[in-house]
């Protein structure tokens, strides 16, 4: 708690947890979206190769978390999530057509798809739990 001024509430350091809680969520649901993609295409699950794949997408979800930041959205909610979804998507394939990975019309709808179900997926089912919690 040193490393922490005292003015800091309990209530931000909890909601920076949540954020980095958010934050890890997103990066291993990316981590697993390109794992699963390249798996699926036998393509080489090197370092090298994942590493180059998940680099569009990650720096799509950190533009996606900048502005998530800056308007203070809650990171845990679906609206955070589609925030993130669609700079992680549209950034990821842009970065992709200019780095020459590809950019099939396929491609781009499974990748929407299965990013939106990871990155507001788990933020929905979050949701839930919250209110079930409340109620009980």
């Amino acid at each position: 708690m040193a490393d922490q001024p005292p003015f800091r509430s309990s209530l931000s350091r909890t909601a920076s947890g949540q954020v980095r809680l958010a934050v890890v969520m997103d990066v291993l649901f990316v981590a697993l979206f390109v794992f699963i993609g390249r798996a699926s295409h036998h393509e080489s699950l090197t370092p090298g190769g994942l590493v180059r794949t998940a680099i569009p997408f990650l720096v799509g979800l950190v533009a996606g978390w900048m502005v998530v930041v800056l308007v203070r959205l809650p990171a845990a909610r679906w609206r955070a999530g589609l925030l993130v979804w669609g700079c992680t998507v549209l950034i990821g394939m842009v970065m992709r057509r200019f780095t020459d990975q590809g950019v099939a019309p396929s491609f781009v709808v499974v990748a929407g798809v299965s990013l939106a179900v990871f990155l507001i997926g788990w933020r929905l089912v979050a949701g839930i739990r919250r209110r079930h919690r409340r109620r009980a």
